[in-house]
């Protein structure tokens, strides 16, 4: 790891779930990463089950569900996120906030 203040953005970066920025697979431009793109497309599509979900959770992300829970509510307040697939952006805003109402 690269000491100093690009090596320390790179640690958030990478805490985040996203690469660094200009990194592997986020487009120059600033828009998504191809994992936050993947994220949303899994979310994207109906499951018969929670079962299924998460077996293509982890075999299509390589990453544990509670991690993709945490990288697909990050994604909620990405305005990028929203940019990309409004549908799916908005329809999980209102259903994180019906949650929150009902706590």
């Amino acid at each position: 790891m690269v000491s100093g203040e690009r090596g320390e953005r790179d640690e958030r970066a990478d805490e985040r779930g996203g690469a660094p920025s200009g990194g592997a697979g986020e487009p120059a431009g600033g828009g998504l990463s191809e994992r936050d793109r993947a994220v949303l497309a899994v979310e994207r599509r109906g499951w018969p089950g929670p079962g299924a979900k998460e077996r293509a959770i982890r075999e299509r992300l390589g990453i544990s569900p509670t991690r993709y829970y945490q990288l697909l509510n990050a994604l909620l307040d990405d305005p990028r996120a929203l940019a990309h697939d409004p549908v799916t952006v908005n329809r999980l805003r209102r259903l994180r906030e019906a949650r929150r109402g009902r706590r």
